[in-house]
């Protein structure tokens, strides 16, 4: 599942024909790096793999005063059929990716498993800073979003909450785990 893909296709289903750059404000006024796994400077390269894969196709160029010619671009009857399966895709699909974290806790160093306790405070005290910061867009985009984009947000909440009271409980055996000897 390729959420680029899916956020593309679906603003080209949405919105119409369009050019990479008001593409791009999309992205930006909907926030998408807050809440998906996109990168919104991949978006010029992402609508040119769909235009070279049929599912995007050329319909023109426009030119705004001095500014660059853009190609404008609309969704084929190919880049529906893969934008239907990519929505089936990602409402039933479940993405469970391992943290990184969890690794390099196990691949500790005698001189990072002494500073263990100090150095989890200081990931929770970012978590919580992370989830203050959701929280407040999450609260400004709630007179604005849509119920579906709301619950999107709140998600991303949960999860961070989640994370929250996982490092909180961590913290709380991280002397133990500081002190424990390692096992070669």
């Amino acid at each position: 599942m390729s959420s680029i893909r899916l956020f593309i296709l679906s603003s080209f289903d949405e919105f119409g024909p369009m050019h990479g750059h008001l593409l791009r404000s999309i992205a930006e006024k909907m926030k998408v790096p807050l809440w998906t796994d996109i990168s919104v400077g991949a978006v010029y390269g992402a609508m040119k793999r769909l235009a070279a894969e049929g599912l995007l196709r050329e319909t023109g160029r426009e030119q705004e005063g001095k500014r660059p010619t853009r190609q404008v671009y609309e969704i084929t009857a190919e880049g529906r059929r893969v934008l239907d399966r990519l929505r089936r895709e990602g409402l039933s699909e479940i993405w469970f990716k391992p943290d990184p974290f969890d690794l390099a806790l196990t691949r500790m160093d005698a001189k990072t498993q002494k500073n263990l306790p100090q150095i989890i405070a200081r990931r929770l005290e970012a978590m919580k800073a992370i989830l203050a910061e959701r929280r407040r867009i999450g609260a400004e985009a709630k007179a604005h979003a849509g119920l579906a984009k709301q619950w999107v947000l709140k998600h991303a909440e949960y999860r961070l909450e989640a994370e929250i009271r996982y490092l909180n409980d961590l913290l709380k055996a991280a002397g133990e785990i500081a002190a424990e000897k390692r096992k070669g």
